[in-house]
């Protein structure tokens, strides 16, 4: 989705700025002619002096421009899920596993370990050379020993057999529940 709304913004910012262009470099509309100054002193009078309201309305109207381009760069700068892994068949032959049904098996297996209260998986990386960043929320009883130790061991030895990769680098991140003690009346 992120791309099909990055390609409609440079899209419309390409029209939008063809467009100012060609007016600008023709010098027609709306400069009234080349030597022509772009505000009157009859159009500055008027906004500058007349209505206080209008200065304050194109200053929120770029600052909502500066504020979307801003929020546009920095979805572009994030880094996002791997949609699918290239699996080798072993003849030759190449097939596609989705990255969701990897990252929801992963965050399966790991949420079943003793003391894991819930687990998300993201797969990073290239299609090649997947990575993998697994989040656990541990219970206040559960031992991150033994949770590390799961998914180093069995699960990523599963994850890597099911998906034909050599290597499937991990990285974990742990957090522990809150516990709050019921209150007995």
């Amino acid at each position: 989705m992120l791309g099909t709304v990055n390609r409609i913004l440079l899209a419309v910012a390409g029209a939008v700025l063809t467009a100012a262009g060609v007016v600008l470099l023709t010098g027609s509309w709306p400069l009234h002619g080349r030597h022509a100054p772009l505000l009157t002193e009859e159009a500055r009078r008027r906004y500058w002096h007349a209505d206080g309201w209008w200065w304050w309305a194109v200053a929120a109207g770029l600052a909502l421009c500066v504020l979307l381009a801003l929020w546009w760069l920095l979805s572009q700068l994030r880094r996002p899920r791997l949609g699918a892994v290239e699996v080798d068949t072993g003849d030759g032959a190449y097939a596609v596993l989705r990255g969701r049904a990897l990252e929801e098996a992963v965050a399966a297996e790991v949420g079943a370990v003793e003391g894991v209260a819930h687990c998300r998986a993201s797969l990073r990386g290239r299609r090649g050379s997947p990575a993998l960043r697994v989040a656990m929320e541990l219970e206040p009883h559960g031992v991150p020993a033994d949770a590390l130790a799961a998914l180093a061991g069995p699960v990523l030895t599963q994850a890597r057999a099911s998906a034909g990769l050599r290597e499937l680098p991990a990285e974990a991140r742990l957090k522990v529940t809150s516990h709050r003690a019921q209150r007995v009346t």
